[in-house]
């Protein structure tokens, strides 16, 4: 099992109240059967996942309908069994599926048109559950329009990177230690996570089981730091963290089912990192690592945020329910 980090005396800080300022209206909210990501682009517009219904809609500034944009399919320009969605600033999209059980990251315009295409090496095998939903192939993608940032621990490294053309330019980021190297599907699971291009310069790599940790990259990938995530109300769930896994029977054989230590994480125009936790509560760290504060966000009723993104303007977009937030 993962090396626990010295116990000390945990304080509670106070926690922030997030309250929603903007919301998917009923009528719209109905339409989604597993509303997974939410985007808006500089003009205003939303980009919704839905994974559930092998999807993605758009829908304007106002938020009062929605359109299909990409049907479910296996050809090119449609999408079976996605995983992964991602806005890019110059406003094309990114969507990983993985058809037959194969690997694939399409790029579209927005108006649904594809630009370009790729199958990975390899087979989707699952390595997260998550509110009862396991995650095969790819968790999370990163696009930024000139390259995607892939976790794919298999290759031996946790950041890859891809030109839009499917070519790899370079991997970085060594695996962490787990304590279980001799279980390669337990190593990898624990190695799995979420980069996040910062937009005030280098990556993260968010963990997204076992341990909590993140570390920071700098551009051209050296590792700056790494930090544990810890917090008063991390406490309890880190000492009950379990030291044997059920196990999953696939076409690839048996894989251990790992529970998530982190939902979501991202960054915002400053280079803070915001990560949301199992425990109902989102920590926000500075750029240089420091814990500055605990949130919690309020809908209808509390939202534990399983996606998260940043606006333009700055706001937060919390999935489920596309919630906006002003992040204060």
């Amino acid at each position: 099992m993962l090396a626990a980090p010295e116990a000390r005396q945990s304080t509670r800080a106070p926690i922030q109240i997030l309250k929603s300022v903007a919301a998917l209206p009923a009528h719209v909210a109905v339409q989604f059967q597993q509303l997974t990501a939410c985007r808006q682009n500089t003009d205003g517009v939303y980009f919704v996942f839905d994974r559930r219904a092998h999807s993605v809609y758009t829908a304007p500034p106002n938020l009062e309908r929605a359109q299909k944009l990409i049907e479910i399919g296996t050809e090119p320009g449609r999408v079976l069994d996605p995983t992964a969605f991602d806005l890019a600033g110059d406003n094309t999209f990114a969507v990983a599926d993985a058809p037959h059980g194969r690997p694939r990251v399409q790029i579209f315009t927005t108006s649904g048109s594809t630009i370009n295409g790729f199958y990975l090496q390899g087979r989707a095998v699952p390595r997260i559950m998550t509110r009862s939903l396991v995650l095969d192939g790819l968790g999370a993608i990163e696009y930024v329009g000139r390259a995607l940032y892939l976790n794919q621990p298999e290759l031996g490294a946790l950041i890859s990177e891809y030109r839009p053309d499917g070519q790899t330019a370079r991997t970085f980021g060594a695996l962490r230690r787990t304590g279980h190297e001799a279980d390669r599907d337990l190593h990898l699971a624990f190695n799995s996570g979420i980069v996040i291009a910062n937009p005030a310069g280098g990556f993260y790599f968010v963990f997204l089981a076992g341990l909590p940790q993140f570390r920071k990259y700098d551009a051209e990938g050296r590792l700056v730091f790494e930090r544990h995530i810890e917090g008063i109300e991390m406490d309890q769930f880190i000492q009950e963290l379990p030291s044997t896994w059920k196990r999953l029977r696939t076409d690839e054989g048996e894989v251990p089912l790992v529970l998530p230590s982190v939902y979501a994480a991202a960054a915002d125009s400053s280079g803070n990192l915001w990560i949301s936790l199992p425990v109902g509560v989102t920590y926000v760290y500075s750029a240089t690592g420091d814990k500055q504060r605990t949130v919690a966000f309020h809908a209808a009723g509390p939202v534990s945020p399983t996606g998260l993104s940043f606006t333009p303007g700055g706001r937060v977009l919390v999935t489920p329910g596309c919630y906006a937030f002003e992040p204060r």
